[in-house]
């Protein structure tokens, strides 16, 4: 079963209609454990190949049984163990084959349940949290079928908010709408958008290697470039509307993970937009800690504001590492923290020049803003390179044009994203100030059931007509 298909909704919709049979929490904790059981077991019918993933489990809630019993100064070693099994689970090339398990087994969607175990283990060691968690509330948390295969990463005391709660929150005809359209939305990105964009790189990709004259290959990286980042949010964000709806029909809010990360007119601010669970939970675990722990050692007043500089490559130099375990996820880490660092130092260093007040108003300036947004585009375009290539690909690619060529394409493909992004910006604003009295009229009823219906039946017809898989969701593999 497929993440954000047909088979998986339908998954998805069943189990929600079993659970709002009985507004009781052991009813409804009942039918989403057994949910996620069957869900497991549908994605890999060999029991065996589940032992690794249960023994992690089992080690991260062995962890938090000694934190509750006040073993609070074994909180380092104990997330040092949890980190150490993910990543020999993980196979990370650093680890030496023999110390490898040399039989298949199940991995998909360690990396998430990881930040929920390292988080329960690092806010029990805190002391923050003094509840008892049980087994079972740690199961229906960390392998959750909803946010199991690409997150979102949700924190527990949200999860336990909903899913706990003697009284379920209110799940009206409207909301039921509601959910039903955005996972129409997911649907049609998941599975009509993303795939057509699939098709596009493939065939850019396959022209690159091509002996075509210089304006055909320039014109192949420039596509290139500019769909994977669309790709991607078109794949991964159709996933996560798909889940949040679905989890909001068995009275579960799960939060946003995207918040129209391409209006972005930084480095800074898209990582605020885009994959928010994760940069969320690595600011909370990682930034703010590493940050402050540097601000206690260091107390020169002209060095503070290079301790966030460095904190910033440092969190998000774990993002490219946390994405895959090979060395271009490395180097993807490497441009991610350069990225936010050069960023911040920008930021810095144009507050000194103009004063916090001038910097302000340049920030909001629509010319600055656009063009950042188009810059940022093309970093992210160019970041992802070794997101979605290996060093051979990459090569073959950098190698088929020279270095002027690539200079006019990063410079067609800013100029580009700062026109598209800078008029969508633009139409998105005149159309929403379109309103009658209850509110903007492409946000009412009528439009978002004509809106929705568009995208059902044109997602059914391409996926009819097209009669091909759609591309599996990229973050399934981490």
């Amino acid at each position: 079963m497929d993440a954000a298909s047909f088979q998986f909704v339908l998954f998805g919709l069943a189990t929600a209609l079993i659970s709002n049979f009985s507004r009781s929490r052991v009813w409804r904790s009942i039918v989403l454990l057994a949910a996620s059981l069957v869900f497991l077991g549908l994605l890999a019918h060999n029991p065996i190949v589940f032992l690794p993933l249960a023994g992690f489990l089992l080690l991260g809630y062995v962890g938090l049984i000694l934190l509750e019993h006040g073993w609070s100064k074994w909180t380092v070693w104990i997330i040092l163990a949890v980190l150490l099994a993910y990543v020999w689970l993980k196979r990370y090339t650093f680890f030496p084959e023999g110390v490898l398990l040399h039989y298949p087994y199940f991995t998909l969607g360690l990396s998430y349940i990881f930040f929920r175990v390292l988080h329960l283990i690092i806010e029990s060691g805190d002391g923050n949290d003094k509840r008892h968690i049980g087994l079972g509330a740690y199961l229906l948390y960390t392998v959750n079928f909803t946010t199991l295969v690409s997150g979102p990463i949700q924190r527990y005391d949200e999860f336990a908010r909903d899913q706990f709660a003697i009284e379920p929150i209110v799940l009206g005809p409207r909301t039921v709408g509601l959910q039903l359209e955005r996972i129409i939305r997911g649907l049609f990105k998941a599975n009509v958008l993303a795939m057509l964009l699939h098709s596009f790189q493939d065939d850019a990709l396959a022209q690159m290697s091509q002996p075509l004259p210089a304006p055909l290959k320039i014109y192949a990286a420039f596509r290139l470039a500019v769909i994977y980042p669309v790709f991607l949010y078109a794949n991964f964000s159709g996933y996560i509307d798909v889940v949040i709806a679905l989890a909001r029909l068995m009275r579960l809010r799960l939060p946003e993970n995207f918040d129209r990360p391409f209006s972005a007119a930084s480095v800074l601010e898209f990582w605020n937009r885009w994959h928010i669970t994760l940069s969320n939970w690595l600011k909370t675990y990682v930034y703010n800690p590493l940050l402050i722990a540097l601000m206690r050692r260091i107390s020169s007043s002209a060095l503070e504001p290079f301790l966030g500089v460095f904190c910033f490559f440092v969190t998000f130099f774990l993002v490219g590492v946390w994405h895959g375990r090979t060395s271009e996820f490395v180097f993807f880490g490497v441009l991610t923290g350069g990225g936010m660092s050069v960023n911040k130092l920008w930021q810095i260093g144009l507050a000194r020049v103009l004063g916090r007040k001038g910097y302000r108003d340049l920030a909001k300036n629509a010319l600055y803003r656009g063009f950042g947004r188009g810059l940022n585009f093309v970093w992210f375009a160019f970041t992802l390179f070794w997101f979605w290539g290996s060093w051979q690909q990459i090569k073959n690619v950098f190698s088929a044009l020279g270095v002027a060529e690539w200079l006019c394409v990063w410079l067609a493909a800013w100029l580009a994203a700062t026109a598209v992004l800078g008029f969508w910006e633009w139409l998105r604003a005149l159309l929403l100030s379109i309103s009658t009295a209850s509110g903007p009229v492409l946000l009412s009823r009528y439009a978002r059931v004509v809106y929705a219906s568009a995208l059902g039946l044109a997602t059914l017809i391409m996926t009819v007509l097209l009669n091909q898989p759609a591309p599996d969701i990229v973050y399934k593999a981490f």
